[in-house]
């Protein structure tokens, strides 16, 4: 039987649910796009354990927040899993999954990605019900939502949960930033004698990376306008922090190693403005309330860019193919399609987006606030 729902059917709850794992296992941004099918998980079932099968990362975050984590099991490295943290003990997949089928899960979720890799594992758990997604090449789970690549990644989550009876409560992200956290970004940045904009000129991928040359002329400017500039990097994002430091001619503060996940939710929630690439701290800094322009390859628009428009100004660049080979980039939708989304280049695919625009979003937004 099912039901109506915001986001279209939902099937029944199942019964006598107490625990509930939920595979989740990658990078930060990643991570963001599923909170709202955990929210909808809770609310389904208010009195189950909800336990996520991540990775140490997120074991830390999850220490002493309220949401919808009760608990964090962190899960081996593994193809199509996750990698390995730098110096992270070997551990075994064997043992882990000993471990965790005797934690008797009514429920399994893999909310993870496509499942070649990940619908075995939950298969192994012994859960009464599997659910999640197929890609092509993924065997089935009990109940299974095809994976297409182009589709919001939130909604994608959302219509797995509403498979066992959990209809969207929300589609915005929101983390809890907790007194530790804002203590922490508060004893590392000290007070504040303007009011704080932060910028992120990094990205794993750096096909998403504005160049550094246009984020410093941001930094200069907003510098100008009244505000003080934080540029934040993870540490092996520190090269390009310094040639925006370098370039930007007038006083910002870098922040590369300073902060602590919780530390960096803190900093984010009291700027005004976080100015960013498509990259984890900018989905962060948007589910902690705080107002985002972010800097979007087209493909990457369509799946995650937020879709509100009172605190958010997703910026687009039309690229699609490689600047270097003329490769379409553009991936797959269906087997056989021209454009596979890959090429040995990892040149800039935004670079064309003007400062202007940016600049346009950001005052806009800050003039709001």
């Amino acid at each position: 039987m099912v039901t109506p729902s915001v986001l279209g059917p939902t099937a029944e709850p199942l019964p006598d649910v107490r625990r509930i794992a939920v595979l989740r296992a990658n990078a930060l941004g990643d991570f963001v796009f599923v909170l709202p099918a955990l929210d909808a998980l809770r609310a389904a079932y208010p009195s189950a354990e909800i336990v996520l099968l991540g990775a140490p990362w997120h074991a830390k975050l999850w220490r002493d927040r309220p949401g919808p984590v009760d608990r964090v099991l962190v899960v081996p490295p593994a193809p199509g899993i996750r990698t390995p943290d730098p110096g992270e003990p070997e551990s075994s997949m064997d043992d882990f999954v000993a471990a965790a089928s005797g934690e008797g899960f009514d429920l399994a979720v893999q909310i993870h990605g496509g499942g070649a890799n990940s619908n075995p594992l939950m298969s192994r758990l012994g859960a009464r019900v599997t659910v999640g997604l197929r890609a092509e090449d993924a065997p089935p789970l009990d109940r299974w939502l095809r994976y297409v690549y182009y589709q919001h990644e939130v909604i994608r989550y959302l219509e797995v949960v509403a498979l066992v009876g959990a209809p969207a409560t929300t589609v915005t992200p929101t983390l809890t930033v907790t007194d530790a956290d804002r203590a922490e970004a508060a004893q590392v940045l000290g007070p504040a004698n303007r009011p704080r904009v932060a910028l992120h000129p990094g990205a794993s991928d750096t096909r998403r990376r504005w160049p550094a040359e246009r984020f410093a002329e941001v930094a200069r400017e907003l510098h100008g306008d009244g505000y003080e500039v934080l540029v934040t990097g993870t540490s092996s994002e520190q090269d390009v922090v310094d040639r925006v430091v370098a370039a930007a001619g007038v006083p910002v503060r870098p922040q590369v190693g300073t902060l602590s996940l919780g530390g960096l939710l803190g900093c984010y929630a009291d700027c005004a403005l976080v100015v960013s690439n498509d990259t984890g701290p900018l989905h962060v800094a948007a589910a902690v309330g705080t107002s985002t322009v972010g800097i979007f390859w087209v493909g990457n628009l369509i799946n995650t860019a937020n879709p509100l428009r009172g605190r958010h100004r997703p910026i687009c660049s039309w690229t699609v193919h490689c600047p270097v080979c003329g490769v379409d980039c553009t991936p797959g939708i269906y087997p056989h399609r021209p454009g596979d989304g890959e090429c040995p280049h990892r040149d800039s695919f935004v670079a064309d987006v003007p400062v202007v625009e940016v600049l346009e979003a950001a005052r806009e937004l800050l003039s709001a606030e």
